[in-house]
């Protein structure tokens, strides 16, 4: 970067004058990002803050069952796009957030010009955006096969382009990107040593917080892990869902949807007020708390944090039960 991207003083005083040579474009410095890399808030520790939950913990609320890879296209996962309505796609978002310096942005289209980064997985320091690539960190293709098959386009959507946790999308070298494709932690981890217990609790609370289930040889791999040289890796706790979820019932086969099909409601979202859920997956993830909702068996079921009998389900997340 040039001398003025990197102090906010200086970049404070050109962003007002600053235009692109023949565009006619204002350029501003975007003080609102942070100037170390997001991931830097993971923690491994034993005495843990509040706001953490130990990755172990995660991993014993996950399903293990095998992959369902048929029907996976990764147009049925609309991405890079502006879901949360702040003016910005969701690739655009994340360079932002991850430059290490303050980000030069074009205003007009939300397009970052100019800015740093630090790939977790390969340490590598890029201040060219063509040579930084924004990773799915649980891959598309990954995600399909733990339990997005049975998702709606607008819950793949929410998926693809999931600002709401840094954990989901990290800026990376395009090399470590990939190279890591759409493998799970049985089959790639950072090259980067020091980073790779943060890449295994982001992991579990990707999956985790999102319903997905993970294969033996992947669960093996991870809880290994989780019981040898990362031990106590904490987490930060697990934010609500931008969409709610459903869990797949055993046994279903993976369908792909129509494009042209309408989205289905969300089960576990309220709609119409105090209106009931109709067709709730039974010990699917849910919000808000409180709510209610019926089965397609007819029975009756609550949104909520603990079992009948009072024992706090994973990381403190609902699911419905019956009540």
């Amino acid at each position: 970067m040039t001398a003025f991207g990197r102090t906010a003083a200086g970049a404070a005083a050109l962003a007002a004058c600053l235009v692109v040579p023949g565009a006619a474009l204002a350029v501003e410095v975007d003080t609102a990002s942070s100037p170390s890399p997001v991931w830097a808030t993971s923690e491994r520790t034993t005495s843990r803050r509040a706001a953490t939950v130990a990755a172990a913990d995660l991993l014993a609320g996950i399903r293990v069952e095998r992959e369902r890879p048929a029907g996976y296209q990764r147009a049925l996962f609309p991405h890079w796009q502006d879901v949360d309505g702040d003016g910005c796609d969701a690739r655009e978002q994340v360079l932002k957030r991850d430059s290490t310096s303050l980000p030069q942005v074009d205003p007009f289209r939300c397009f970052v010009v100019e800015g740093d980064w630090l790939s977790p997985y390969d340490g590598a320091v890029l201040s060219d955006r063509t040579r930084v690539d924004i990773d799915h960190v649980v891959a598309l293709k990954e995600a399909w096969d733990s339990g997005a098959w049975a998702w709606s386009t607008a819950q793949r959507t929410a998926y693809a382009n999931d600002t709401s946790d840094p954990r989901s999308l990290r800026a990376t070298s395009a090399s470590s990107n990939r190279s890591k494709s759409d493998k799970d932690p049985s089959n790639w981890l950072p090259p980067r040593a020091e980073y790779r217990c943060t890449y295994v609790a982001e992991w579990v609370a990707i999956k985790a917080r999102w319903g997905l289930s993970m294969d033996e040889s992947e669960f093996g791999r991870v809880r290994n892990l989780l019981n040898g040289e990362c031990a106590g890796t904490a987490t930060a706790a697990l934010p609500p869902l931008p969409v709610a979820v459903p869990t797949p019932a055993p046994g279903a086969a993976p369908v792909a949807p129509s494009p042209a099909a309408p989205a289905p409601a969300s089960p576990g979202s309220v709609s119409g007020g105090e209106q009931a859920v109709q067709n709730v997956h039974p010990g699917a993830w849910c919000s808000p708390v409180g709510a209610r909702g019926s089965s397609s068996a007819g029975r009756s079921y609550v949104c909520s944090t603990t079992s009948a009998d009072g024992t706090p389900y994973s990381g403190g997340r609902a699911r419905w039960r019956q009540g």
